[in-house]
């Protein structure tokens, strides 16, 4: 079953094609036959715009999970063998402060559909009916529809798509790696060690290689897809540091005594 048949899937991805299309136009005057991956900058850029609120809530929750980050560390401790009381008081806990564990994740889901419809987009011969005009679209002479895997499986790939696509997801763990960087000890996005989550070895390599997962989705993903997340990591990094110099973490000064 094609899921992008179904009429709402197939109207929101029409809509979304003709959206790319008329703002591709008006860029063609500036940017010529790179106005498609432009329209796709573009967009990046508007979505993150319009997310910036979401960040500063984000950012105030981090604040909040690190501040509580001691007396969460004495609840495990008084309900180390009750798993169910460790919940219930955590999450009176947090109830109690106004926030979530959860809090901060609605960035990376509101950003999901956006993403899934430019990958979309340039993935069908046929929108709407029609041929699909953008995948005639390029950056430095590479189809916007092209994916590293894709030109990699395909025989003998040509030298300008392999630089273009690699220099793409080169890019992307750059700055995955400069992430990883920014949260360790004295990075400009460290977590105190005072909060248990962070505290863990392993725990903090599981972080480092979740960095890296961008890097490997931009492989299989078209160019167009591939341009979107580049923009929304390098914005991501920028906005978090940025962020974390407004809201820094502060930590309550030791572990309070135990709870009533």
């Amino acid at each position: 079953m094609d899921l992008f048949a179904l009429p709402p899937v197939a109207a929101v991805l029409g809509g979304a094609y003709h959206a790319l299309m008329s703002l591709t136009h008006l860029l063609e005057p500036a940017f010529g036959v790179a106005a498609a991956a432009a329209a796709v900058v573009a967009v990046t850029l508007a979505v993150r715009a319009a997310l910036i609120p979401v960040g500063v809530s984000q950012a105030r929750a981090e604040r909040t999970r690190v501040r509580l980050a001691p007396r969460i560390a004495e609840l495990q401790r008084r309900h180390r063998r009750d798993p169910e009381a460790l919940q219930r008081a955590t999450m009176q806990l947090y109830a109690d402060e106004g926030t979530t564990p959860l809090a901060g994740c609605l960035p990376m889901l509101m950003q999901a559909p956006v993403v899934g419809a430019v990958y979309a987009v340039f993935v069908h011969a046929e929108i709407a009916g029609g041929a699909n005009a953008l995948l005639g679209h390029t950056l430095f002479g590479v189809p916007l529809g092209t994916s590293l895997a894709g030109v990699l499986s395909g025989g003998a790939p040509g030298v300008a798509a392999v630089v273009v696509l690699s220099g793409l997801v080169l890019a992307v763990a750059l700055v995955g790696e400069l992430s990883r960087r920014a949260a360790l000890p004295g990075g400009p996005l460290a977590v105190p060690s005072v909060t248990p989550p962070a505290g863990a070895p392993g725990v903090q390599r599981a972080l480092g290689a979740l960095q890296f997962v961008t890097a490997a989705v931009a492989c299989v993903v078209p160019l167009a897809a591939g341009l979107y997340l580049l923009v929304t990591v390098v914005w991501t990094l920028v906005q978090r540091v940025l962020l974390r110099r407004r809201f820094p973490l502060q930590p309550e000064g030791g572990v309070r005594p135990a709870l009533p």
